[in-house]
């Protein structure tokens, strides 16, 4: 088969998801529409697209329905001074992952030009963005100050940039914000260029809503209206009927209600003054975290009556005081303040408000303040040394090893009650990619060294090798508890630079300076091992196996090719132990843009490179030098005989722990098979091959081993194949499977001997078809008894399923396959195995008798050189990722639209913000063609820095269309990579900075962490061996499903709420379901209430049971789609005579991903229709019970 009371709030925002009980702030994401090839996130917006498309759950907001004359005069000049902000956070930094958005701001010095808007807009990290008036008019801006605590920032743009209007600013009167005062909401809520929401203020006391994991505002009191505003409404002001911005617009509930959050303007004015008249923003801090509580919580902390009546007789209309939440370990504060101490006075005022608590810090920095607090019905005084905030906020990051660090945050300190100190990973890639998480680490020692801050850490760092290993001692900010160790392979020659990037609040940029040059690596060093032993096993030559095994670590430094991962570990099989040959799935080795290590016997570990790269069968041969490895590394010995059906053989394999284990097994199966395509984004892929399946359970857990016999002779690899990615939790399956070792033997024979083998293959997918079937197509009965006879194991031939497209170079000629065509001979002679085609491998032109439109036709078939069809180049340009189509680009597609071709962009590069999407095709640079790489990469270089141009695009499903970019040189400098064998790594790099070209200069741009590139999905590795699961070309599948779908008076169910426990459904009396897939179709309810849980059983006689535990049904919108989906999880129950054997359950043949109760945690696979029914699925007549999910 192709295959979210007070924290309920939202934060409408780019950036990591949270909860859905938080607030969310009101950010849209930018290019939110992703196109069907796009693997790359929409950074996790709290904010829920279906509530978007949902009609049924909208409800209109908007102005009173008759707004005064005077709302309608101050609306029409507040207008002029909204903007639209678009921006980017170039890479992540702090609390926030890379990422474009788009906010909303307010010019407050018409004069000066400066927009007020929050500070999650302005970003902590580097910014890059632009503003657009009401009238259309663009500018550039940049930030001139970000808050470190309370959420506003301040952007600058150039007013002379706007033409054709007259600016217009709004003032700012805090003091106005009232308890019942009427106000609207003046911005771009869900992304509109205008929208203006309406509400009344209900509360000014409200404490500082809660976000979750990441930033957070504190310490200020909120103002609570119901406006209901959404995405792309951050930063918008909040004004009265005056025209007096009175608030600013910060988040609101993420539940559905209508509750929104605004900032009070006291402490914006003041930045915004200071600014004015040049001086700098002086914040104080004690490290001390206050919420506001209400009397009766104070009098249960233990505040007096005495002291009580004291404030209420001072603050009549005061409801609430502050008391002490956090105190930040090794703070001013710490060891003299308390959680829970009622905060009475400081510096002998009675105070109760977050402002003027404000007031006396910021001007106290540097100095000593004393506070007078109650704890437990006692008054307690301190003094406290008021630190300077700006000082803990980072203004600085380093990006060493593909990893990127800066000081821990006030912010992340506060969040998790830690002490501001200490270095944290706020990109975790390349060296540091620890546990598959992105961001979050505290690096405690590296080397055995301590770092304790970002000095020391560079200090040390400076001092490590390329390419040595060394210990680092970690922690994650969200479990402090536990300590981590781990070995990092530190990698200065992919990423050699050591770059300092430090805050200029004078430029708004962020300025990069080198640190150190990477100390050269050390030589390696020939070292001794020996092999484990294998216990229990009778047969010395299977023992012997082991030491034919290698680990294969390859670590990508740039996303190519689609494939979706940085980094992947399996186990390679040694042919040749004398030049250090090792065979490997490509799904573990993709492309040679990589770094390969081996560790032999679990202890030498040496270098390697990739030697050759099979275009169709999936293994890679790779090569380390032998002298450096003095260990008794066997040479495999391989089967020169193909393994047959039924055949006894000896599964040796890693299972998921990389521990070795051994069974007698026979095949069961031995099937040509193709792996799935890749929907969304075309990638290599496993075509025209026999897979082996065996009866073990061992199968589905191993993705490495061999079949072996008793001799010790090697008669099959089992690979790992990478398949599709499943639409619905989009992870990627894996499949195992044999692969016979005689097919290895034509390249390995001559790579042995030194000869690098320059494949040629046939442009075109196929699958066999059988007797029945060819006959009904044209082939003649002639052929089909020289078909039986040729091949008494299998009766079947070649069908073409897919022509590729052929090389711009390759000249096709009328002669040229057709889909739907049957191959009988190549060269004379019939063709019914899969290595009968491995003729094509040496031959230009192959003579072919076919079989077309039910006629006999002689052609000359061309091949095409497997040469041209891998990666020998790249381009990163605004964030992009470009190359050439690559071969399963070739596959997909009918007609190649230019060799400019789009496989991954940065978040938060230009690529992104602008949609310039994976699977595009580049045609045009400002009107001039680009048909192929070098046009484009002069044609790009011709463009200055920030300034706009157009790129022509074509979609891979062929729609033309016109996207506008503006060049960032700064943050995302152009780069190539090209290779290069002369060179140590096999490539060359050639920077483009500031079109300044250096040939040999590796870029090392701030983005190129591949896991920034794409979202990085949970890959989903299900283990699925047997054929039924694949592509199975033995059947026509189209046909499958119009000839074995039931009759729908049967097996429609109109409601399926009406549908009974037990309530069974008989196909029509003629089917036959054994021999292919059986579809159930149940129509759409209108129920929508809890998980319905359907299990299927299907006997042997091809009778369906469906029984509904739970009558109700869930039909969920899906984001984005309008189509129905069923999702089965697979739970195999063993039958009597299973129970107690090792083996699996037969027609699943995997084990894999086991939970406690036995149930598979991944799904088998998914299906859906177009239509508004829903469709069963079942390929496997022992899938005995399945837990299954409408969604929609």
């Amino acid at each position: 088969m192709d295959l979210n009371g007070e924290t309920s709030t939202k934060r409408k925002r780019s950036s990591v998801a949270a909860p859905a009980e938080r607030p969310a702030k009101h950010l849209k994401p930018e290019s939110s529409a992703l196109t069907p090839g796009d693997a790359t996130p929409a950074n996790g917006t709290v904010y829920d697209v279906e509530d978007e498309e949902d009609t049924s759950r909208l409800m209109p907001i908007g102005p009173a329905q008759a707004d005064s004359p005077e709302w309608q005069a101050t609306i029409e000049k507040v207008v002029k001074s909204v903007v639209s902000i678009h921006f980017c956070q170039t890479c992540s930094f702090d609390t926030d992952l890379s990422m474009s958005s788009q906010a909303t701001g307010f010019v407050v010095d018409a004069e000066r030009g400066y927009i007020l808007t929050n500070r999650h807009v302005v970003c902590a990290g580097p910014f890059w963005g632009y503003c657009i008036f009401d009238n259309h008019e663009e500018c550039d801006v940049r930030p001139v100050y970000r808050d470190p605590v309370h959420d506003f920032g301040i952007l600058k743009f150039d007013p002379k940039a706007i033409r054709y209007m007259e600016l217009t600013e709004l003032k700012l009167r805090p003091e106005a914000a009232r308890v019942g005062c009427e106000i609207r909401v003046v911005g771009n809520d869900a992304g509109e260029k205008l929208s203006i929401l309406s509400g009344v203020i209900s509360r000014l006391d409200r404490n500082a809503p809660e976000y979750g994991d990441g930033y957070c505002d504190f310490n200020t009191n909120y103002i609570q209206a119901a406006a209901a505003a959404s995405g792309g409404s951050s930063g918008s002001p909040v004004v009265n009927i005056d025209g007096h911005a009175i608030a600013l617009q910060a988040g609101g509930r993420a539940d559905g209600a209508a509750t929104d959050y605004f900032l009070p303007l006291d402490r914006p004015l003041r930045a915004l003054e200071c600014i004015r008249r040049g001086e700098p923003v002086a914040r104080g801090t004690i490290q001390t975290q206050w919420i506001l509580k209400p009397f009766d919580e104070c009098r249960r902390l233990g505040l007096t009556p005495e002291w009580e009546a004291a404030v209420r007789k001072a603050s009549p209309h005061e409801t609430s005081m502050l008391v002490a939440e956090i105190i930040l370990p090794e703070g001013p504060a710490d060891g003299k303040l308390e959680e829970g101490d009622v905060l009475l006075q400081v510096n002998g005022e009675l105070l109760t408000q977050f402002i003027r608590l404000d007031d006396i810090l910021d001007s106290s920095v540097g100095k000593t303040v004393r506070l007078l607090v109650q704890r437990g019905g006692q008054n307690v005084e301190v003094e406290c040394e008021v630190g300077d905030l700006h000082a803990i906020t980072p203004d600085r990051f380093v990006t060493v090893a593909g990893g990127t660090f800066h000081n821990l945050s006030y912010q992340q300190a506060r969040l998790y009650a830690i002490a501001a100190r200490g270095v944290y990973v706020c990109e975790a890639a390349g060296s540091f990619k620890l546990e598959n998480t992105l961001s979050g680490w505290i690096i405690d020692a590296v080397d055995k060294r301590p770092t304790r801050n970002l000095d020391e850490f560079i200090e040390v760092m400076k001092t490590i090798p390329d390419r040595a290993r060394v210990v680092i001692s970690y922690r994650h900010i969200r479990d402090l508890h536990t300590r981590g160790t781990s070995i990092v392979y530190i990698d200065r020659h992919w990423h050699p630079k050591m770059r300092m990037a430090i805050r200029n609040d004078e430029t708004g940029l962020w300025d990069f300076s080198d640190l150190a040059d990477p100390v050269p690596a050390e030589p390696p060093v020939p070292r001794k091992a020996d092999f484990i032993q294998l216990d229990g096993v009778s047969q010395a030559a299977v023992a012997d196996i082991v030491r034919s095994f290698v680990r294969v670590s390859c670590t990508m430094p740039l996303k190519l090719d689609g494939y979706p991962q940085a980094k992947k570990t399996g186990f390679g099989l040694v042919i040749d132990a004398e030049k250090g040959l090792v065979v490997v799935s490509r799904a573990i080795v993709p492309y040679n843009l990589c770094d390969i290590n081996i560790t032999v016997a679990d202890s030498i570990i040496v270098g390697a490179k990739v030697i050759f790269l099979h275009p169709l069968q999936n293994y890679t041969i790779i090569q380390y030098d032998p002298s450096l490895v003095q260990a008794p590394v066997q040479s495999a010995k391989l089967s020169t005989e193909y393994i047959k059906q039924g055949q006894e053989t000896i599964f040796v394999g890693f299972n998921q722990n990389f521990r070795i284990v051994v069974a007698k097994t026979a095949v069961t199966d031995i099937t040509t098979v193709s792996i799935p395509a890749n929907a969304s984004a075309p990638r290599y892929r496993a075509i025209n091959l026999d897979a082996i399946t065996v009866d073990t359970g061992l199968s589905g857990q191993c993705t490495n081993g061999v079949l072996i016999g008793e001799d010790g002779v090697v008669q099959a690899l089992w690979l790992n194949y990478l398949g599709e990615r499943t639409p619905s939790s989009h992870k990627d399956v894996e499949y195992h499977l044999g692969f016979a070792t005689p097919a290895l033997l034509p390249v390995t024979s001559k790579i042995q001997q030194g000869i690098i083998p320059k494949l040629r293959i046939l442009n075109m997918e196929s699958y066999v078809v059988q007797m029945s079937q060819a006959r009904i197509m044209g082939v003649s009965e002639e052929w089909i008894q020289k078909v039986a006879q040729a091949n008494p194991s299998r009766h079947q031939l070649f069908m073409v399923r897919k022509v590729d497209c052929p090389p711009p170079q390759f000249t096709s000629t009328a002669d040229a396959l057709q889909e739907g065509d049957i191959i009988l001979t190549l060269d004379g002679q019939l063709i019914t195995r899969v290595p009968e085609l491995d003729k094509m491998y040496e031959k230009e032109v192959l003579d072919a008798l076919i079989v077309r439109n039910g006629q006999e036709m002689h052609i000359k078939l061309p091949t095409v050189p497997t040469e041209d069809l891998e990666t020998d180049r790249a381009v990163v340009f605004c964030g992009a990722v470009l190359q050439k189509p690559h071969h399963a680009v070739r596959q997909q597609i009918s007609k190649l639209h230019s060799e400019v071709y789009v496989s991954a962009r940065s978040r938060g590069s230009p690529a992104y913000q602008y949609g310039l999407a994976p699977t595009n095709f580049i045609t045009a640079v400002n009107g001039v063609p680009t048909p192929n790489l070098d046009s484009f990469v002069r044609e790009v270089s011709k463009i200055p820095d920030n300034t706009y141009f157009r790129l022509r695009a074509v979609t891979f499903d062929n729609v033309p269309w016109v996207v506008t970019m503006k060049k960032n040189d700064h943050y995302f400098p152009m780069s190539e990579y090209i290779k290069d064998p002369s060179q140590p790594l096999g490539w060359r790099t050639v920077s483009h900075d500031r079109d300044r070209h250096k040939d040999g200069v590796t870029p090392d741009a701030a983005n190129l962490n591949p896991d920034a590139m794409d979202e990085v999905y949970e890959e989903c590795i299900v283990g699925l061996s047997p054929a039924e699961h694949i592509y199975s070309p033995t059947e026509d599948w189209l046909a499958l499903r119009k000839s074995h779908k039931l009759k729908e008076t049967e097996t429609t169910l109109s409601r399926l709420a009406d549908l009974k426990s037990g309530s069974e459904i008989k196909p029509e009396p003629n089917s036959s379901f054994i021999s292919g897939p059986l579809v159930a179709c149940l129509r759409e309810t209108g129920a929508r209430s809890a998980e319905g849980r359907l299990s299927t059983s299907l006997s042997l006689e091809g009778l369906l049971q469906l029984q509904l535990a739970n009558r109700d049904v869930t039909t969920t919108r899906h984001k984005k789609r309008r189509d129905f989906a069923l999702r089965i999880d697979a739970a195999p129950q063993r039958s009597p005579e299973e129970k107690g054997e090792s083996g699996p359950v037969p027609g699943l043949g995997h084990q894999a991903n086991e939970a406690p109760g036995g149930n598979l945690t991944e799904p088998v696979w998914f299906g859906h229709s177009g239509s508004g029914s829903y469709e069963l699925w079942v390929t496997s007549y022992e899938l005995l019970a399945a837990k299954a999910q409408l969604v929609r």
